[in-house]
C-alpha cells in the first residue's frame, strides 16, 4: 500500500494547443507505492498530462516533478515504464522479437532479457504467441504485448494510458490482478480511463472534466462526499450534471 511520500508532484500545470486549453490549472501529488487512476471522458485531458509526466509533452504553465526532479529528464526514464494509448509495436517484427529490441534499448540483454521475456510474457497469458508475427495478432492481443513492453525494465513508476481498452472482460480481470502483485512489490501505478468500473479498483482518483481537475480523493471518499452509491454517480455530481 501506499506511504505518504510524494512520488509525483503536479504544480499548477496548464497546456494549450493553439487556443484550445486542455489542461487548466492542474495541481496534484501522487504517492509512492499507491494505485492512482486518472478519471474522466474523453477529451478531459488525462492523455496530455500522462504525456507530460514523461517528458513527452512540455507545459505551458506549471511544473512536473518525478522523483523529486523536474521533468523532463532523460536520466529518470529507465525508472519508468509507459505504455502509450496507441500500440507504438513493429508488425513485421515477432512479439520476441519486438521485446529484444526494446530490452536492449534499456540495457537488458542475455539470459536475463530471456527470462524477464518470459516472465512478462507470462503475465499478460501470451507465452503461446511469442513467435508470431505482431500483425498477426489482434487488438487486444496488441494491447498486452505492449504492457509486456513497459513492464520489461521492471520499472518503479508505471503510467498506463487506457491499459484494458479492446480486452475482454476475463482478461481485464487477470491484468489487474498483475497490477495489484505489482503493486505489493512496490510499483507505482498510474492509471488513465473512462471505465468507472476500473476507477474503482484504483486507491485513489483524479477526476478530470473539460482540463480541469474535479475531486481528488479514495472511491470511497468520493462516492460519501457526494452521497452516491458509484463512482459514475459521484463524477456527475462533481461536475455539476444533476445526476
Amino acid at each position: 500500500m501506499s506511504s505518504h511520500e510524494s512520488i509525483i508532484s503536479i504544480r499548477n500545470v496548464s497546456k494549450a494547443f493553439g487556443k484550445q486549453e486542455v489542461l487548466k490549472d492542474i495541481s496534484l501529488d501522487i504517492n509512492k507505492g499507491e494505485i492512482f487512476g486518472l478519471l474522466g471522458p474523453s477529451g478531459a485531458g488525462k492523455t496530455t498530462l500522462v504525456k507530460m509526466l514523461i517528458g513527452l509533452e512540455i507545459p505551458n504553465r506549471g511544473e512536473n516533478f518525478l522523483f523529486h526532479e523536474k521533468m523532463p529528464s532523460l536520466k529518470l526514464i529507465e525508472r519508468v515504464g509507459y505504455m502509450a494509448q496507441s500500440d507504438a509495436l513493429y508488425g513485421e517484427l515477432t512479439a520476441k522479437e519486438n521485446l529484444e529490441f526494446f530490452g536492449s534499448l534499456f540495457g537488458l540483454k542475455g539470459k536475463g532479457l530471456q527470462a524477464r521475456i518470459h516472465e512478462v510474457m507470462e503475465i499478460v497469458q501470451l507465452t503461446e504467441h511469442l513467435n508470431k508475427a505482431v500483425h498477426n495478432y489482434s487488438g487486444g492481443m496488441k494491447r498486452r504485448l505492449s504492457l509486456a513492453i513497459a513492464l520489461l525494465h521492471e520499472p518503479e513508476l508505471l503510467i498506463l494510458d487506457e491499459p484494458t481498452v479492446g480486452i475482454d472482460p476475463v482478461l481485464r480481470k487477470s491484468i489487474w490482478d498483475a497490477f495489484y502483485e505489482l503493486n505489493a512489490k512496490g510499483t507505482t501505478i498510474i492509471v488513465t480511463t473512462h471505465v468507472m468500473g476500473e476507477a474503482e479498483k484504483c486507491h485513489r482518483l483524479a477526476l478530470l472534466r473539460d482540463g480541469g481537475l474535479i475531486a481528488v480523493g479514495t472511491p470511497d471518499e468520493l462516492k460519501e462526499n457526494t452521497n452516491s452509491s458509484s463512482i459514475e454517480e459521484a463524477f456527475l455530481v462533481y461536475g455539476g450534471v444533476n445526476a
